[in-house]
């Protein structure tokens, strides 16, 4: 899978998952600049139309040994200067485990690799499908089948 076919899997799914909440979903969707003044292209833009509220997903997706390691502590360092909330889905085997541990770590990634066309949250998904909840304000996909006490 390469980079963009991974970016339209995460659209796909959000859009799934999630349009019946409102949400609306982009590919490429330019947002000033980057913390090294080039134009910023976020791959994943929603845009939750009741609330008007917006969030950004950066993809990364690595399947073999490269030099995705490298570009991860920028991407993080940039997601934390975008003028807005957003967060960086990943999946892969490539990353390296000193990678895996940062992204697991930062409460601005999320492990995200969800099957075409699924709809519902699985353990695959639910990292991404909580940082959405937290800032849109979803309690119930939270909760989920829980009751109160």
């Amino acid at each position: 899978m390469t980079g963009g076919e991974y970016a339209n899997l995460i659209a796909c799914y959000v859009s799934r998952r999630f349009g019946s909440r409102g949400l609306k979903v982009y590919r490429e969707i330019n947002v000033g600049k980057t913390i090294i003044g080039k134009d910023r292209r976020i791959d994943v833009f929603v845009v939750c139309e009741p609330t008007n509220q917006a969030f950004a997903i950066e993809c990364k997706f690595q399947d073999s040994q490269g030099t995705v390691d490298e570009k991860i502590p920028y991407a993080l360092d940039d997601l934390q200067a975008l003028p807005m909330t957003g967060c960086i889905a990943y999946a892969g085997v490539g990353f390296s485990a000193g990678v895996l541990h940062m992204l697991a770590a930062s409460p601005h990634a999320a492990f995200c690799l969800p099957t075409m066309g699924q709809i519902e949250s699985t353990n695959d998904t639910r990292e991404l499908d909580h940082l959405l909840a937290v800032h849109f304000g979803w309690w119930d996909v939270l909760i989920e089948k829980k009751r109160p006490v």
